[in-house]
């Protein structure tokens, strides 16, 4: 069985008829990753022995448990989310040796509708990066052309679902990190509203911009994993307290009389023309449903990458100021308390991490503050303001998710602001708050191209039924990478 064959649907009717059983489709999954993963590099961390243990429990638990969605799917988790007795590393070498004692809230979740937990994926070291090359184990490959970059920070989970590894993986988002890799490898990435899914258990990056969202093949398996994973929760303090709809109900593939906006900013002098291309396409696509598109301008959304690299390096420079080898992680140095912080920190760290944790520690610091930290706060609500007003009359925001495709490993990793202009498309979005989710749009050069799409707050099911409508017409889920 092959995960590129099937979806979570699929799975669910052939768990419940008892066409398959739980352990035949895991240890499917090991198969299939045994096969490929030499050549894709997802996972950091396998847990077979106590999956298979957990699939073999659930094969005699069909008849009670058949009604939950996800009964028996196997999934792949981000290495930042933790999993109680796995491995959690956030791909450093300073927590090489950490096993968390609970699971994240979102763990919990998918635990009690009894998923099989696969492993965990690879990622940018601390979530920082945008290309899978800042782990501090190895790259991960792109499953469309393996000497490029998966994207990142969330590569190893975008990667693992493009591969047919896993049917879905969680992964989060703090400047782009589920969209821009959902993007390079062809596969659809959710980044929930700010405060939708608890970020409980998720290690902080940037506190007021990550958000945990899942990965999939299709759009239909992504609501159906996002229904798992929202809602409030009182261990998080910016969970929001709303109700969660049925998201599968909007998947009704009629988007006729809708208004989609194009800002005119995301369309301009830096993105590639193979891309330009398929999102014009994906515009004539919608028209042809019925919706209505109109350009429409967001002003400071050139400001964003500015202010983010502020902000997001300022919350980084604090939440990472933790891990100093004394309380859990790799412990470097057996001098004075200094010597173990100076050493831990310095081997354990990789350059990227130093980079944002000085940038933002100068940001915060005395007599810049005000200069740059509070001023990209003020750029960051002129951001949320332009989203509203665009929102207020449309019901969706349409643009490329990356401007380019998916670049060469070692390509750009000696130039960090290149790098950081990866994201430049994503990141106005975790400045809002807004939902948002790239869906597959067609290929530049045998490369994917993913189109974003933008909503109101809390409003994921509208984004929703507008990727359904057109990934439905379009069919761009069929195409599989050749590994």
């Amino acid at each position: 069985m092959s995960f590129m064959d099937e979806t979570i649907a699929s799975l669910h009717t052939k768990i419940k008829n008892k066409d398959v059983k739980v352990s035949e489709l895991t240890e499917n999954t090991y198969q299939k990753i045994r096969d490929v993963d030499d050549s894709v590099q997802a996972f950091l961390t396998l847990d077979e022995e106590r999956a298979m243990e957990k699939a073999r429990a659930l094969d005699e638990q069909v008849d009670q448990g058949s009604e939950q969605p996800l009964f028996g799917i196997p999934a792949g988790i981000k290495d930042n989310i933790l999993t109680a007795g796995l491995k959690t590393t956030c791909a450093s070498q300073l927590l090489d040796n950490f096993e968390p004692v609970q699971d994240a809230t979102v763990m919990e979740r998918l635990n009690e509708q009894n998923i099989v937990t696969v492993g965990k994926l690879n990622m940018d070291e601390f979530a920082m990066g945008s290309s899978n090359e800042n782990s501090g184990y190895y790259s991960t490959k792109n499953p469309w052309a393996t000497d490029r970059v998966p994207g990142g920070s969330s590569g190893g989970s975008a990667a693992a679902v493009a591969a047919g590894e896993v049917p879905f993986a969680l992964g989060s988002d703090t400047g782009g990190s589920i969209r821009q890799p959902a993007s390079f490898c062809g596969v659809v990435g959710l980044k929930p509203t700010y405060g939708r899914v608890s970020r409980f258990g998720l290690v902080a990056f940037a506190s007021s911009l990550d958000q945990i969202g899942p990965l999939t093949r299709t759009v239909e398996d992504n609501a159906y994993v996002l229904q798992e994973i929202a809602g409030h929760d009182p261990h998080d303090s910016t969970s929001v307290d709303v109700d969660v709809p049925d998201y599968l109900s909007a998947l009704e593939g009629n988007i006729n009389g809708m208004r989609i906006a194009v800002p005119k900013e995301f369309m301009e002098e830096g993105v590639e023309a193979g891309v330009k291309e398929q999102i014009q396409s994906a515009i004539r696509t919608l028209e042809s449903l019925g919706a209505s598109c109109e350009e429409v301008s967001l002003p400071n959304a050139n400001y964003a990458v500015a202010a983010y690299y502020l902000l997001a390096s300022s919350e980084a420079s604090a939440n990472l100021a933790r891990f100093d080898g004394i309380r859990y992680g790799v412990r470097k140095g057996d001098g004075d308390l200094m010597d173990v912080y100076k050493k831990s920190r310095s081997e354990g760290f990789g350059d990227e991490v130093k980079r944002r944790i000085m940038l933002g520690t100068f940001a915060l610091s005395s007599g810049y503050y005000d200069a740059y930290y509070k001023k990209a706060q003020k750029v960051r609500t002129l951001i949320r303001e332009d989203f509203n007003h665009v929102l207020h009359s449309y019901d969706v925001i349409l643009g490329p998710t990356a401007p380019t495709t998916a670049f060469k490993i070692g390509e750009q990793k000696d130039d960090p602001l290149t790098m950081y202009l990866n994201d430049v498309l994503t990141i106005p979005v975790n400045l809002s708050g807004n939902p948002s989710v790239s869906v597959p749009c067609g290929f530049s050069n045998g490369l994917p191209v993913g189109m974003q799409l933008i909503g109101k707050p809390f409003e994921e099911r509208i984004l929703y039924r507008v990727a359904h409508a057109y990934e439905q017409e379009t069919g761009h889920y069929k195409e599989k990478p050749l590994l």
